[in-house]
């Protein structure tokens, strides 16, 4: 059903004096909206992805969009795709993006998925929105069949033993594909700063990489406006505008997901840190065998890697000295890193690691590498490794036993306090 906001379509003027309202309000909302006068426009004209989701027209669209603000991106959108577009709201602090659409003026539709386990919290916001809104949001069920089967074969409670990715495929996943095979372009309200290393190079507008619109693989176009936002403009504005939000996030909870993968976070922790919580240390780290499955293909590859750490502050060890290091002590205090250079996750540590490598140099701290990756026997031995990175401090002498980094959050101030906590 087509969502229609509860005035008709506002005049220019009037979008403008709410985006004045929000440009005095807080700097962080002039950050947001500092492009948003949108000018006057004919009616929505209607475009079919098939013939415009061309890789280089929708790259120069991207570029051409990555300035400008959310308001600007979705009146494109809206404008470009009329009724064959629709926005994606998971019930959380993504509610942004259905403001947005509402200040352009123009009619829009929203979409979200039931998963059968979600919050009370979110389908009472599920229901302030429609009303504030006067719209009503195209809710997506998942296939009653497969859910059946899937918690009589398995119980309820299943993501917690294997992983979450069946139960999300069935009850995710799947009706997403339904949603979109039936638009030619969706808004999603994915940010850079939700999950550095694997939403960090979202780019404003694509052509969708994963799902399939109404004309077939590769024609479908995902919006991401509010990609270049930080968290606090984004709530910022939400307070700035008066939206209604999920409860939830007075409670602590800055990610929202189904209610059984979903936990408040303590302070300082990331956003995501509270969903699939089980799962952090495997889903950020490469298994340790991973690189076999990759011998005949990958190869190359492998070989191609550059060494990482080269930092003239990160001192090379050699196997002998890691063995002395764990079953005697180190001669100075010393915090290494075993990696392999193909792994992605160990070059993603890399900055860090280098950084406080800079750092602690003078404290009285070594630091330190060993490649894992062409020891594998003895890693796994020696130090129970099963995945790469993994970052150890060797205390000086007199003291043998060796202390495994337990986190996954591998920036400079938590590698620093745990450095300091053993120093």
């Amino acid at each position: 059903t087509l969502g229609h906001p509860r005035t008709p379509r506002a005049g220019m003027a009037t979008v403008m004096a709410k985006q004045a309202r929000i440009h005095a309000s807080t700097r962080t909302c002039r950050t947001i909206a500092r492009r948003g006068n949108v000018r006057a426009r004919a009616e929505p004209k209607r475009v079919q992805a098939a013939t415009t989701a061309t890789p280089v027209e929708w790259d120069q669209v991207a570029e051409k969009l990555d300035e400008a603000s959310p308001l600007e991106i979705i009146d494109y959108a809206l404008q470009t795709f009329g009724d064959e577009v629709a926005i994606a709201f998971s019930g959380a602090e993504d509610v942004a993006v259905i403001e947005y659409a509402h200040l352009t003026g123009r009619p829009f539709r929203v979409f979200s998925l039931d998963t059968g386990r979600l919050n009370p919290e979110t389908y009472r916001l599920f229901d302030k929105v429609e009303k504030r809104y006067g719209i009503h949001i195209e809710y997506m069920f998942p296939d009653t069949a497969e859910t059946e089967e899937l918690v009589r074969t398995k119980g309820m409670f299943s993501f917690y033993e294997d992983g979450h990715q069946e139960c999300c495929r069935i009850r995710k996943v799947r009706p997403l594909r339904r949603a979109l095979r039936g638009l030619s372009a969706w808004i999603t309200g994915q940010r850079k700063d939700q999950s550095p290393g694997t939403r960090a190079a979202v780019p404003v507008v694509q052509v969708d990489p994963v799902f399939d619109g109404k004309d077939g693989p590769g024609t479908l176009v995902k919006f991401n406006p509010v990609s270049n936002v930080t968290s606090a403009e984004t709530w910022a504005f939400l307070r700035t505008m008066d939206v209604p939000v999920n409860e939830l996030h007075s409670q602590g909870y800055d990610s929202i997901g189904c209610e059984p993968c979903t936990r408040p976070v303590l302070p300082n922790q990331h956003e995501r840190e509270g969903r699939w919580w089980w799962e952090d240390a495997t889903a950020k780290e490469c298994g340790l065998h991973s690189g076999n499955v990759m011998d005949s293909a990958v190869d190359g590859a492998k070989e191609e890697a550059g060494d990482l750490y080269t930092s003239s502050n990160v001192e090379e060890v050699s196997k002998d000295e890691m063995e002395k290091m764990a079953t005697s002590g180190a001669d100075v205090s010393t915090m290494a890193v075993i990696y392999a250079p193909w792994c992605q996750f160990c070059q993603g540590l890399e900055p860090a690691y280098e950084e406080i490598a800079a750092q602690l140099q003078g404290t009285g701290v070594r630091v330190a590498k060993f490649r894992g990756d062409t020891e594998r026997d003895f890693v796994a031995e020696r130090f129970q490794l099963q995945t790469f990175p993994r970052i150890v401090f060797f205390p000086k002498a007199g003291a043998k036993e060796f202390v495994t980094y337990p986190s996954d959050r591998r920036d400079v101030e938590n590698l620093m306090a745990f450095v300091k906590a053993l120093e």
